[in-house]
């Protein structure tokens, strides 16, 4: 008989199985999420870890039986290292096959978990994107009954295989986990750093959080917060342990720092605008209120727009008075759910937030509705508690505040912030005992290729260049546009020129498209200077110089940006004198 098979055996039949806990923490303020429990065999074995264990157990058709064992085993160990009633995310593995089966949906209860005192709504299974799932209809119509029961699914090993965008679109996930190959370096990658900035717009406009596993440097977790990725575990962070643990203080330390930094720097009077500044307090109902209780509590108070419900300081549902009365309406309506807890009826597919979500975010997420909830009110939570509602006539007037405060600061032609937000960015950085960079980007020879080209493709290069900031940008990085072809940059960590190669390189080659044939094979072009003189001006190039404080401090922003001047003209004059001057005369 096979060796493994005998070793897989031995393992089901005596459980030498047991489970350890690594957390996951908000990449916010360090607060721990939940625990992913992992299985481990605990005797000498033919079969090495826990990837071979599955394996082998899927060979040999006992995957429902290994499954069932760690499970029971996660589910007690969990009981036994918290205090009743464990109140974070247990995020647990399961095979798509085995989740399809009906022996897990018969095993799988809300009854069965009340012995282990864990609400559904703290268990989160973890599907992975490596096993493949033939039949989809099937497995959606399953996923569709877990979350009907209050159960949340979080997609696991996001970036291993290659279906995985279809995976998230049909699933739908509450979280989905970044496969550690992603996260590894990500701070030295720009491939990789892209591909997460991207992910995390994505959760922004899907209501989806980001879990980056394997964390194992403070620079990856340094370059994910900045990022903003919602969440992180990791060896880094907290290796896993049988017991359940406190978060180490240093790394929390750490997770608050960055964060403080980011905020610092790319926070500004309009983009620090959070929705928890709109909130609004409406009535809650437990999910056992009677559904009568709620239509009368409607009727009794008409200007009342609907009820949150919640559970252990956790939203599972709302209910609007216009729906409910819907619901009730006809013949059989009211009859027909006298007796029904509001559990019953209750939207559970409701559009939550979390409180530092900026405004213009959430309007983008609640305009993307369908047409039957377009106006329902906005779930607010802190750490997923419920802490407040936002309708969306406050959300809509805030957005036009936003819009018409943000057109009265920004450059007209870029988009960026102008002068008025640089001096307060500016101002916050001297004042503050952070570590800063500031960048002062100039181009060269632009009034030339200006007086040449004219004032439209003139408007290109400086695009262009804007462009080209906006895709360089990180989160912890705020670009302003002073005018003309000058913009600045502000960084909260010492940086110097040779910091913005990248955005130099990449400008100086995309703007000759913005030449004509004849200047680009000069290598020139020919124009009067400011003082009437016919010059040879090089082609269009970037001067960048930088200022930081690890060095000197300054008194305020004017001795910052004179200094910042003095260094760019003496740059720019280095170049002049390369030119050839041609006597017209």
């Amino acid at each position: 008989m096979d060796k493994r098979k005998d070793a897989l055996e031995y393992i089901i039949y005596n459980k030498k199985i047991k489970t350890v806990f690594q957390p996951i923490i908000s990449l916010r303020d360090g607060t721990v999420l939940g625990h992913e429990a992992l299985s481990r065999i605990t005797c000498e074995s033919e079969i090495t870890n826990s990837e071979m264990l599955f394996l082998t157990a899927g060979e040999y058709n006992r995957l429902w039986d290994l499954e069932l064992l760690c499970r029971t085993t996660a589910l007690n160990a969990a009981y036994k290292f918290m205090v009743p009633p464990y109140n974070k995310k247990l995020f647990i593995n399961v095979n798509p096959y085995t989740m399809h089966d009906d022996n897990f949906k018969k095993g799988f209860t809300k009854s069965f978990l009340k012995q282990y005192e864990i609400a559904p709504h703290n268990v989160i299974f973890e599907i992975t994107e490596r096993n493949v799932i033939t039949d989809m209809e099937g497995f959606k119509a399953t996923i569709a009954h877990y979350k009907s029961q209050d159960y949340k699914i979080a997609i696991d090993d996001a970036g291993a295989g290659y279906a995985g965008l279809n995976l998230i679109s049909d699933v739908n996930p509450n979280y989905i986990k970044l496969d550690m190959k992603l996260i590894r370096g990500i701070n030295e990658d720009s491939l990789k750093y892209a591909l997460v900035k991207g992910m995390v717009e994505f959760s922004k406009v899907s209501n989806i959080y980001l879990i980056a596993e394997g964390i194992e440097t403070y620079e990856e977790m340094d370059t994910l917060i900045n990022l903003g990725v919602q969440y992180g575990q990791g060896y880094y962070i907290q290796k896993p342990k049988e017991e359940i643990l406190e978060i180490n203080s240093k790394v929390l330390e750490e997770v608050k720092e960055i964060n403080l930094k980011k905020n610092h720097t790319s926070q500004s009077m309009i983009s620090n605008l959070y929705i928890k500044n709109l909130c609004t307090s409406i009535d809650l109902v437990s999910p056992e209120e009677k559904i009568p209780n709620v239509y009368d509590h409607f009727k009794a108070n008409p200007n009342c727009f609907g009820v949150c419900v919640v559970e252990n300081d956790i939203p599972i549902g709302i209910v609007t008075q216009e729906k409910l009365a819907f619901q009730l309406s006809g013949f059989y309506g009211f009859s027909l759910n006298q007796n029904k807890p509001i559990s019953k009826l209750m939207d559970k597919n409701y559009l939550s937030v979390d409180y530092r979500t900026p405004v213009s975010v959430v309007s983008s997420m609640a305009m993307s509705r369908s047409i039957n909830k377009l106006y329902d009110f906005i779930v607010v939570t802190e750490d997923e508690k419920y802490i407040g509602v936002v309708t969306i006539k406050d959300l809509l007037q805030k957005t036009t505040e936003i819009e018409i405060s943000t057109a009265k600061h920004q450059n007209p032609l870029t988009g960026l912030p102008g002068n008025l937000v640089i001096e307060q960015m500016l101002n916050k950085c001297i004042l503050s005992n952070m570590e800063y960079s500031i960048a002062y980007l100039d181009i060269d020879n632009f009034k030339a290729y200006n007086d040449v080209y004219g004032f439209e493709n003139g408007d290109m290069v400086i695009k262009l260049l804007a462009d080209i900031l906006q895709y360089y940008r990180s989160a912890d990085q705020f670009v302003g546009h002073i005018g003309g072809d000058d913009f600045v940059i502000i960084l909260n960590k010492h940086v110097f020129d040779d910091y913005f190669k990248d955005i130099k390189n990449e400008f100086e080659y995309e703007v000759l498209e913005l030449y004509n044939e004849i200047d680009l094979k000069n290598g020139y072009i020919t124009t009067a200077n400011r003082h009437g003189k016919v010059e040879q001006f090089p082609l269009i190039s970037l001067t960048i110089v930088t200022v930081n404080n690890k060095s000197e401090t300054f008194k305020n922003e004017f001795e910052l940006t004179e200094i910042l001047a003095g260094l760019k003209k003496a740059a720019k004059q280095k170049k002049v004198s390369e030119r050839t001057i041609l006597d017209n005369e």
